[in-house]
């Protein structure tokens, strides 16, 4: 038996088969049309990941569509962007004087709990999680990062070889 045949009838039948040629034609008619997966499959009678499977396996898949943009320009990918303004700003950061690693060193004058937790705040952990004193540095959030500067100067260190 291969995994196209499906028991969808009772035990005491045959098994009838998901990819018959007919299906196979009215899979290629409606891709043809435009029509999407879901909608192909409720046409055929099987299921959406059965339609895509097939689809994969006959190599029917075209290309990727670009993501909405300007025309003729892909669109940068908004990863890269935030990966580039972060860099940014941890370079300013480095490059201000230096700076005891030492976390116990920060001074958290905003301490706060979870629940007390905002947008803007640091989000550095002090103390044990299991204590009745554990709180978060609460001082003000870099723009753009989870953390104070000196929680953040911490948090991303450039590499070892960078440094020397």
């Amino acid at each position: 038996m291969t995994v196209s045949e499906t028991f969808d009838s009772a035990p005491d039948q045959a098994p009838s088969r998901t990819w018959t040629t007919e299906r196979v034609e009215a899979l290629k008619n409606h891709l043809g049309a435009g029509l999407t997966c879901a909608q192909i499959a409720c046409e055929i009678g099987v299921t959406r990941n059965a339609v895509i499977g097939k689809i994969s396996r006959l190599g029917l898949a075209g290309p990727r569509r670009a993501a909405p943009g300007m025309p003729g320009q892909p669109a940068a990918p908004r990863i890269k962007r935030r990966v580039i303004v972060l860099r940014r700003i941890l370079r300013t950061m480095q490059a201000e004087p230096p700076f005891s690693a030492d976390a116990a060193a920060i001074e958290c004058t905003a301490r706060c709990s979870l629940l007390e937790l905002a947008n803007g705040n640091c989000r550095w952990p002090t103390g044990d999680p299991g204590a009745e004193n554990f709180a978060f540095c609460g001082n003000p959030a870099v723009e753009g990062l989870s953390y104070c500067a000196g929680h953040a100067r911490i948090a991303y260190r450039p590499p070892a070889r960078r440094r020397a």
